[in-house]
C-alpha cells in the first residue's frame, strides 16, 4: 500500500499504514458525516478500497465497527450499507438524547469541579473559531465532543454508555442541523447560553439552554429526514 504521509484521518489522499483500523473508520464516518455515502446506499468494497488504498479485510473490520456505532447495516449475502433511520426513528432518539443531556447538565453544575468546567469553555472557544473560519467539519466534530463531554463529566456511567449508543446513530442528523448559515448561527447562540449558563452554575438556566437546544435539533432536521 502507497504511503503519501497524508492525515490518517482527513484529505483526499491514500491512508497511511499506522492507526490503519481509526483511520478508515474516520474517513468513512466523515464520509456518512458529510453526505458522501448517503442513507440507504449499499456500500461497494471495490471501489471503496481503490479509492482509501487499502485493502477489504481492513474495510469490513471498519464497516463492522461503524455498525457496532449504528452508522452501518450488514445485511447477510447483500453486505454493508449506510443506515437510514424515519423521521421519527430521529426524533424519538433526539427526544431521549434530550432528557439525557439535561439530567447531565444538572449534575455537572452541582459537582464538577471549575478545571472541568474550564475544559468545556476551551472546546467552546475552539468550536467559536472553526465557525468563524467556516470549518464545517470541524466545527461539528467540536460541537459534539461538547456533547460528549458534558455527559462524560457527569461521571455517572450508565448515562455516559446509554448517550453514547444514541449520540453515534445522530451524527449525520446533527451534522446537517447546522446546513445553512441561519441555522448555523443559531445553534451556536444556543451553544453561548449554555457555556454561560455552565460558568454561573446556574443550573437552571443550563437545562433550559439544553433543552430549547435539543428541541430545535428537531426542528432544523425535521424537512431534511
Amino acid at each position: 500500500m502507497k504511503q503519501n504521509g497524508s492525515d490518517p484521518a482527513g484529505g483526499t489522499g491514500t491512508i497511511a499504514r499506522y492507526s490503519l483500523h481509526d483511520a478508515i473508520v474516520g474517513r468513512l464516518r466523515d464520509m456518512i458525516i458529510e453526505g458522501e455515502l448517503t442513507p440507504g446506499e449499499r456500500i461497494y468494497e471495490g471501489p471503496l478500497c481503490e479509492k482509501l488504498g487499502v485493502s477489504r479485510t481492513p474495510l469490513r473490520e471498519a464497516l463492522r465497527f461503524l455498525a457496532s456505532e449504528g452508522l452501518v447495516e450488514l445485511t447477510p449475502n447483500r453486505g454493508a450499507s449506510v443506515r437510514r433511520f424515519s423521521a421519527r426513528d430521529v426524533e424519538d432518539m433526539l427526544v431521549v438524547i434530550r432528557a439525557m443531556e439535561e439530567l447531565a447538565g444538572r449534575l455537572v453544575c452541582e459537582q464538577a469541579s471549575d478545571e472541568e468546567i474550564a475544559e468545556l469553555r476551551i472546546l467552546h472557544d475552539t468550536m467559536l473559531e472553526h465557525y468563524r473560519a467556516g470549518n464545517r467539519l470541524e466545527y461539528y466534530k467540536t460541537n459534539q465532543l461538547i456533547h460528549i463531554t458534558l455527559v462524560r463529566l457527569s461521571h455517572n456511567e450508565s448515562l455516559i454508555q446509554a448517550h453514547a449508543g444514541l449520540h453515534s446513530r445522530l451524527k449525520r442528523i446533527r451534522f446537517i442541523g447546522h446546513s445553512g448559515p441561519e441555522k448555523w448561527a443559531a445553534a451556536v447562540a444556543e451553544h453561548q447560553e449554555m457555556i454561560d449558563a455552565l460558568e454561573a452554575r446556574d443550573c437552571h438556566a443550563l437545562i433550559d439552554a439544553l433543552g430549547r437546544h435539543l428541541a430545535n435539533a428537531w426542528l432544523r432536521v425535521k424537512d431534511q429526514v
